[in-house]
């Protein structure tokens, strides 16, 4: 298991019984450098939405358990918050609530000249993706082709 891996999982193992207690979903933990810094980010949701206040709560209770823990030896910045509108379908969780809804599809690698789609999410398992075009076609993705998929946004 890779170091940004560990990391990950053990403040997952960590957050799993808070959210619970406090009825919140735990969408994502990603341990990620963006530019010369490293980010902790925890991605939380609950029925009807999330609030600033949850984020604060369960932010002052993760920082004073990784204080404690001190297990991450890199300088970090911590962020809680919501998963937000576009939220990336990354869990068989994901993939079960957003069936039926309309997804925006990214690959790493052009096919036939196009990188993004977007259709309804139509099948997936764990292997591949499936979603259905306006045009009453289906595409089907690999799994490793994709770069990110997530809803949709219709303004």
């Amino acid at each position: 298991m890779s170091k940004r891996e560990t990391y990950e999982s053990k403040t997952e193992a960590f957050l799993l019984p808070l959210m619970k207690e406090h009825q919140f979903e735990l969408v994502d933990v990603e341990y990620v450098k963006e530019g010369s810094n490293w980010y902790l980010r925890a991605y939380i949701d609950k029925e009807g939405g999330i609030a600033i206040d949850d984020c604060e709560t369960i932010s002052r209770i993760l920082s004073d358990w990784l204080d404690r823990e001190d297990f991450i030896s890199d300088s970090y910045i911590l962020e809680v918050s919501s998963p937000g509108l576009g939220r990336p379908l990354k869990k068989e969780k994901d993939f079960a609530r957003e069936k039926g809804k309309l997804v925006d599809v990214k690959l790493y690698r052009a096919r036939e000249k196009q990188k993004d789609f977007t259709g309804t999410l139509a099948e997936y398992d764990k292997d591949t993706v499936t979603i259905g075009l306006e045009d009453g076609s289906r595409i089907t993705f690999g799994r490793p082709e994709i770069a990110l998929i997530r809803l949709a946004l219709d303004f």
